[in-house]
């Protein structure tokens, strides 16, 4: 049993965390591009597609966890420090996703009129209230619409980072008695 849920984690992994971290990836260059020029009908589909993407695959991802749980529950390995490193870097992982680049990609797709706003009352609209500067406004429309980009890019870089980073330990496994 234990080698179908490894290989069922690992698959889940592949097909949904890979196209998160791809869309997520080019949402920011592909917001610069619609940016430039508001009436290409075509960049605006594929920020979009890209959004849609990240939503659906972020779902789907809800699986990597669970598979993963039960790989290291019949592999005898919950209490590794190795996993519990992995379990809060996923975690992080997706408090970034769900919390911070899907509701910033939907506000910008709402910016541009592609899509409804994100309720003024979700996680991200009341960690913004917190961050703002003094004399600064917490919304975040009234910030350039580069500077926007690059705060996507950078979640989505931390992102990527904290799952190739989860990767390697689910690898290398440091202290591990089960060989790696």
């Amino acid at each position: 049993m234990t080698k179908l849920f490894l290989s069922l984690h690992v698959l889940a992994a592949i097909v949904a965390i890979g196209p998160v971290t791809v869309a997520a990836s080019m949402f920011s260059p592909a917001l610069r591009r619609v940016r430039r020029d508001p009436g290409d009908q075509d960049a605006l589909t594929t920020l979009r597609t890209l959004h849609r993407i990240c939503r659906v695959y972020a779902a789907v991802g809800l699986a990597v966890p669970v598979f993963g749980f039960a790989t290291a529950s019949s592999l005898g390995v919950l209490g590794s420090p190795w996993l519990i490193v992995s379990i809060v870097l996923t975690a992080a992982a997706a408090a970034i996703l769900a919390l911070l680049l899907l509701p910033a990609q939907a506000r910008e797709l709402a910016a541009l009129g592609a899509v409804a706003p994100v309720p003024a009352l979700s996680a991200t609209a009341l960690s913004h209230a917190v961050d703002a500067p003094p004399g600064r406004s917490a919304d975040r429309r009234d910030a350039p619409a580069g500077r926007e980009a690059a705060r996507l890019a950078m979640l989505t870089g931390v992102f990527n980072l904290l799952w190739a980073t989860v990767t390697v330990l689910m690898i290398v496994r440091p202290g591990s008695t089960t060989g790696a």
